[in-house]
């Protein structure tokens, strides 16, 4: 497996970030606290998310960001992949927003069809791929100093032996938990036993045989009574119906008799209202008369004959009706013209008003505007007199450029110039100091050697050497450098003044343009207000005569008014002509109506009679049909009294009395019965679901102790289980340990190449001995920083080789990540740690990834990448040095 690609955004402390990774050995470099260990995070959480860095979502989300993005791309077993995480931090708290693995055979959405992708693909999860391929920063000393079962459990985690425990462990708890239940079911079958027996011992069916026998004794004893009690029921209906029959004759004797006496009382009613439909008659003959004369006096008094009918006087108040809405359309049209001219008299009044309050206006406009063109045209000349004085003051400016080595125009690039050159001074000056600094150093380090006896360059003894000379040279060449610092100095200076004098140019030069400016504006605002006064004065002579229009059209408007109101004056007197004579049709119109309603009143009053006439013959007849009805009813009546006999009635009081005695005396015997027989049959329920209970605990019996055998089979199973993971742990232990103490000597006698120490012991319990080739035995610990450093690279190298062993054929290797390896090395140790990077390069790691400083590591790497922070925005950015010469650049700083 190798990197080739990753991406940030708002990742930690990277804003945007985007490197390319080849295989071989890649070199991060920066000063600490850069940003170099994030950036190697990031590709862990990419893989896995943020469990990969022992970290929450909000860890990676950089601060203020309301997005992370990380791209890794990566080549595996022959194939390209591209993975990318995106969180979101806008919500209460960051979420994964996208997640996807794009990949040659599919692609995976979501996190969780990602991680298990991912650890399906590389066969090992989070913790498994960082302890493997990342030699963390700090963990010089982590497996030395710990003791032999903590780095049993570190070494057994980091080779995964700590699953194969896990896995036995769980083999355990199964055992003792099948063993509890085995037990359980145990138990259980035993009281099945005892619950069957008990159930046996009873003879259940002997019982149900003799209840079921004396249950159909019972139920023929029940058959018997309910044939005697039916028999008793039929005597007893005989009986009522006789008695109900009685009952029902009696009742309608009544009934006739009662529907006798409503009949006659009936007819006395009708006739009673037949005379009185016969005063009614009077009555409305009487009104008659009085509406005859209403109508007579009336027609009098109209235009009409007395002899006049109702559709004649109907006719005339038409005629009258209409001559009526003529003249009050002839009204309406008169109000509508009077209303007219009054309005227009009134609009012709406010256009007046109007017109001579616009013309009052322009006048007053006309006068304002001639006031203003007055005082611009005092404003002006002013103006005129500022153009004049700027012009003064840009001749004086360009008098300074008189003596100047430049023309006006040239000051910008003249400044820069020499600002050029006194910046290279300055760093010839930098570099000048500090290689004086280092020689003072070099010849005071030289003289306190001598004033030891030893020579300042190879640090033997004076006497006889033939270095001893050189500390002269030196001498002569450090006074060579200071004479070259004291002429850099006065150059920087004579720079430095020029400096200023070309600014003061550069100033003026602005100035000179910022007025020319301000003139251009000034002259043109002069221009622009003199076109603007020529307007004005236009302007005012439109005014004045727009004035004198307006007034003479406002006289010609009240002119208007005066005749409007005039027509207006007569349309009112029309309207009084109109309402006069409408009066007159009111007047003739009601008399007319009082002679028609007494007409109505006669016709309908003679319908009301000839009404009452015909109820008067319709009452005749139906007390015709009631009287004939009655004598019915008294034929009926004779009929019944005749039809009822007491003595039939009283026989069959006699019968329905003994037929309920003896239906009472039979249900108390089939209740005492009934009882009996429920009893029988609950009791053989009884015994038959105790029967049936006994069949299920028997089949249940069966069932458990199929369980029960299960049970004893799977407790051996899981004894087998667990004793095979301790034996299998126990041999991968052994196996692993022979094969990491032999890569630990390998890795070992390649870094420490120190001719004391012989080999390295691993022992089954992971104590570790250094043999040394005197006999002698050191414990890790009693080695000295540096040994100790290169030890724990030795072990965790030759781990990371039986990992990566375990996995060759089916994949490759993952890459191998060293942050910061150099921190507790010497310069001599960090050669050997150089020959460790190419010996894992030989044995097919096609990809390391070191994070560190060291010059010596930055010179063997194939490629070097930059890492730096911008102490403005503290964001880091990452650069890719291609160039030797830019590389070699970077690993001097």
């Amino acid at each position: 497996m190798k990197f080739t690609r990753i991406a940030l955004k708002n990742f930690k402390c990277y804003g945007d970030a985007d490197l390319r990774l080849n295989p071989g050995v890649t070199v991060i470099h920066g000063v600490n606290g850069s940003g170099k260990t994030s950036l190697l995070e990031a590709a862990f959480f990419a893989l896995y998310g943020a469990r990969a860095l022992d970290a929450t979502l909000e860890d990676v989300v950089t601060t203020g960001a309301e997005e992370t993005i990380v791209e890794l791309w990566f080549t595996h077993a022959g194939g390209d992949y591209h993975l990318k995480r995106r969180v979101r931090a806008t919500g209460d708290r960051p979420t994964t927003a996208e997640c996807v693995l794009e990949g040659p055979e599919a692609t995976y959405d979501g996190a969780r069809d990602v991680g298990e992708r991912v650890a399906e693909l590389l066969r090992m999860d989070h913790e498994a791929f960082v302890n493997c391929a990342y030699v963390r920063q700090g963990e010089v000393n982590k497996l030395i100093n710990a003791t032999p079962d903590e780095r049993q459990d570190m070494i057994d985690e980091l080779l995964q032996l700590g699953k194969l425990e896990g896995y036995r462990s769980r083999a355990s708890d199964a055992r003792v938990g099948v063993g509890r239940v085995r037990d359980d079911k145990q138990g259980a079958l035993a009281q099945l036993d005892e619950q069957i027996e008990a159930k046996e011992e009873k003879d259940l069916h002997g019982t149900l045989n003799d209840l079921q026998t004396e249950l159909q004794e019972v139920e023929s004893e029940i058959d018997r009574y309910e044939e005697q009690r039916e028999t008793a029921v039929e005597t007893l209906e005989e009986a009522e119906a006789v008695l109900e029959e009685y009952e029902q004759k009696r009742d309608e004797l009544e009934t006739v008799e009662s529907e006798i006496e409503e009949l006659e009382d009936t007819i006395a009613e009708t006739e009673r209202e037949r005379e009185s439909l016969q005063s009614e008659v009077s009555e409305l003959r009487s009104a008659i008369e009085d509406r005859e004369e209403t109508a007579r006096t009336a027609l009098a008094e109209s235009e009409l004959d007395a002899d006049a009918t109702t559709a004649t006087v109907e006719a005339r108040l038409t005629e009258l009706d209409e001559r009526d809405e003529e003249l009050r359309d002839d009204l309406e049209e008169h109000r509508l013209e009077a209303s007219e001219r009054a309005s227009d008299a009134e609009s012709a009044r406010e256009r007046a008003d109007s017109l001579e309050s616009r013309a009052a206006e322009k006048r007053q406009r006309a006068d304002e505007l001639a006031a203003e063109i007055e005082s611009a045209e005092s404003k002006l000349e002013e103006r005129r007199e500022r153009v004049s004085d700027l012009e003064d003051r840009i001749e004086e400016l360009r008098e300074e450029f008189a003596d100047a080595p430049i023309d006006v125009g040239a000051a910008e690039e003249h400044r820069e110039e020499i600002d050029a050159d006194l910046d290279s001074v300055r760093d010839e000056l930098a570099e000048l100091s500090a290689e004086i600094d280092q020689q003072r150093e070099s010849i005071e380090e030289a003289e306190s050697l001598l004033e030891a006896g030893k020579c300042p360059e190879c640090g033997q003894d004076v006497e006889g050497s033939p270095h001893v000379e050189s500390l002269d040279e030196q001498r002569d060449e450090l006074e060579q450098l200071q004479a070259e610092r004291a002429e850099l100095r006065d150059r920087r200076d004579r720079l430095t003044e020029r400096l200023d004098r070309a600014e003061e140019l550069l100033e003026a030069e602005d100035e000179i343009d910022r007025l020319r400016e301000r003139r251009e504006t000034i002259q043109q605002l002069l221009d622009e207000q003199a076109e603007d006064l020529q307007d004005d004065r236009e302007r005012v002579s439109e005014l004045r005569e727009s004035a004198a229009e307006l007034e003479g059209e406002a006289e010609e408007a009240r002119d208007d008014a005066e005749e409007a109101e005039a027509l207006a004056e007569q349309a009112r007197e029309q309207i009084g002509t109109i309402n006069e004579r409408r009066t007159d049709l009111r007047e003739r119109r009601q008399r007319l109506e009082r002679a028609l309603d007494a007409l109505k009143a006669i016709e309908d009053a003679e319908g009301e009679i000839e009404r009452l006439r015909e109820r008067r013959s319709d009452l005749a007849e139906t007390n015709e049909e009631r009287r004939e009805r009655l004598a019915e009813k008294r034929d009926r009546r004779s009929e019944l009294a005749q039809a009822v006999d007491e003595s039939q009635v009283e026989a069959a009081r006699d019968q329905k009395q003994d037929a309920e005695q003896y239906i009472e005396q039979v249900d108390g015997q089939l209740e005492s019965l009934r009882e009996r027989r429920d009893d029988l049959q609950s009791r053989i329920g009884g015994v038959k679901q105790e029967l049936e209970e006994l069949e299920a605990l028997r089949e249940r019996r069966e069932e458990l102790e199929a369980v029960v055998e299960r049970l004893e089979s799977l407790y051996e199973e899981t004894e087998q289980l667990e004793s095979m993971y301790g034996q299998l742990r126990a041999e991968l232990r052994r196996r692993n340990v022979e094969t990491l103490e032999r890569m630990l000597n390998d890795t070992f006698d390649l870094i420490y190449q120190n001719a004391s120490y012989s080999r390295i012991e691993l022992s089954g319990d992971y104590e570790l001995t250094i043999h040394q080739k005197n006999g002698d035995t050191l414990d890790p610990e009693q080695l000295s920083g540096g040994e100790r450093a290169l030890f724990n690279l030795s072990l965790r190298t030759a781990i990371y080789r039986l990992l990566s062993e375990g996995i060759e054929g089916t994949a490759p290797m993952p890459p191998l990540v060293l942050d910061e390896p150099t921190v507790f090395l010497d310069s001599g140790h960090v050669s050997q740690l150089v020959a460790l990077i190419e010996q894992m390069r030989e044995l097919g790691v096609e990809q390391i990834v070191v994070v560190s400083h060291d010059e010596e590591l930055i010179g063997a790497a194939d490629d070097l990448v930059h890492v730096e922070k911008d102490p403005t925005t503290n964001r880091s950015h990452v650069e890719r040095l291609d160039s030797p010469v830019l590389a070699e650049s970077v690993g001097s700083d």
